[in-house]
């Protein structure tokens, strides 16, 4: 059975689109996926294909997408990784002392479709505060040094820059995620 990790988009940020992480892990187990594990409160979920018939990320996480919807009543954005995807994700980044010194400050955005690189390359050129932007393996980086909630660096900004929709998860969650995926291994 294949590992995958889903990320769903903007849940539990605020009284919208509330996930419990119960419902998270019985809906991907209604879908039936197996092994099914999740981190934090903020829609991340490792699980295993089991019987559920997905074989591709995009069957993953379409399937996971439509049970969850079943339960909470909105349909929820979500992108599948397979393990050696994320494997790379982590060894492309292009802030390893960010990584080092100050994971939680350094975000992952990771892209519902492809990342338009030259516009994310004019952000980073012209956005005023002192954030590090970079691209690498199809993935945005954000190394917000005075603190995500300080940054005057949108969601909806990136998202336009980046010619798509993008999820973020932080540098400590990559790496928790990384780990989930390796124990299923």
């Amino acid at each position: 059975m294949a590992a995958f990790v889903v990320l769903l988009r903007g849940v539990n940020l605020g009284p919208n689109r509330r996930v419990p992480a119960a419902d998270l892990r019985g809906a991907a187990l209604d879908a039936g996926f197996a092994t099914v594990r999740t981190l934090l409160n903020s829609g991340n979920v490792v699980l295993t294909t089991g019987t559920s018939g997905a074989e591709r990320p995009d069957d993953v996480a379409r399937l996971l997408t439509s049970h969850l919807a079943e339960r909470v009543g909105t349909e929820i954005p979500a992108i599948a990784l397979t393990a050696d995807r994320l494997r790379t994700i982590a060894a492309a980044n292009p802030f390893p002392a960010a990584a080092r010194d100050d994971p939680s400050h350094l975000q992952v955005h990771v892209p519902f479709g492809t990342v338009d690189e030259a516009g994310i390359a004019r952000l980073d050129l012209h956005h005023p505060g002192r954030e590090h932007i970079g691209v690498a393996a199809g993935v945005v980086y954000v190394h917000y040094v005075d603190g995500i909630g300080r940054s005057k660096l949108t969601t909806a900004t990136l998202d336009g820059a980046a010619g798509t929709r993008l999820t973020a998860r932080n540098w400590n969650t990559i790496t928790r995620l990384g780990e989930m995926l390796r124990d299923l291994s």
